[in-house]
């Protein structure tokens, strides 16, 4: 997903005058170099405080600034940054991470961010993506350039092996009995093996904030039971799937990446098993609820 973030930006930079990309040393830094469009590349250096201010100067400018870097460099370090320059000011910017969650596990307790979206999400009036693929990342990535609002795009290291339609809404990809799955983003791939022999509904979002709230009532259309499989931190995504049923009286489990703190590094499949959201842990968790 970040060859195609690289080359996705590279054509907006282009193709659309109002683009404009921050980097924090880190990323595609050479874009546009030796071009007119290298105007609209900057580099502020290991400053990420810094790196979302200048963003919302740009926007300010009337430029659609895309600010780009590992997740908790881009929204844990800067977050008062998010809440007052952007949140509070109520300009658009276009956030793309890497890393998240514990993509960059040998990297180690400060490359790891599970609480992004939660935290992203405590902010107003954010859009917040999860591409399962590429193809999603790159139709996610065009569609928000076009945009004036904030938006999250969470790119992942390990996609989903094929893509599905990024635009906003649940999409059901098999029908089933009495649960009902959700799987977000790249989620999906352990999703699919740990219930292939189940019966139970299948969905899946890219866009778990705002969530597609008829979607989901489509989903769970004869059904009392939802297993929301989440690859950030658990439960992240249950402010707006309580706000979508409205009352309804549905039995929820959220299987994420868990509150524990594991003080190792390992590979991104140690931390899944570690936290129960490879495929015999999701497993589990939809045989639990019946």
């Amino acid at each position: 997903m970040r060859a195609r973030f690289r080359t996705t930006m590279e054509q907006l930079l282009h193709q659309e005058p109002r683009t404009a990309l921050v980097l924090a040393d880190i990323g595609p830094l050479d874009l546009g170099r030796g071009t007119p469009v290298a105007r609209r590349v900057v580099n502020v250096g290991i400053r990420e405080q810094a790196l979302v201010g200048v963003a919302a100067g740009l926007a300010l400018a009337g430029l659609r600034p895309f600010v780009h870097s590992y997740a908790p460099f881009l929204v844990e370090r800067p977050y008062e940054q998010l809440k007052l320059d952007l949140s509070h000011q109520d300009l658009g910017a276009v956030l793309v991470s890497i890393g998240a969650s514990h993509d960059a596990a040998s990297e180690g307790r400060t490359h790891q961010c599970p609480a992004d979206v939660a935290l992203v999400g405590a902010l107003p009036g954010w859009r917040v993506h999860t591409p399962g693929h590429p193809d999603e990342a790159e139709s996610l990535l065009r569609a928000a350039a076009a945009g004036d609002d904030r938006q999250y795009v969470r790119l992942a290291a390990r996609p989903n092996p094929d893509p599905l339609p990024a635009d906003g809404r649940l999409h059901v990809l098999r029908d089933g009995g009495g649960t009902a799955v959700l799987a977000i983003g790249p989620a999906l791939a352990q999703t699919l093996p740990a219930v292939a022999d189940l019966d139970v509904a299948l969905a899946y979002t890219s866009t778990p904030w705002p969530l597609d709230a008829d979607g989901l009532a489509d989903l769970l259309r004869g059904r009392d039971r939802l297993v929301v499989v989440e690859p950030y931190l658990e439960a992240s995504t249950a402010p707006q799937v309580v706000a979508a049923l409205a009352g309804r009286a549905v039995g929820l489990t959220f299987a994420g990446v868990g509150r524990r703190e594991v003080r190792r590094y390992g590979t991104p499949e140690d931390h899944d098993r570690w936290h129960g959201i490879d495929a015999a842990g999701i497993r589990r968790r939809v045989l639990a609820v019946g």
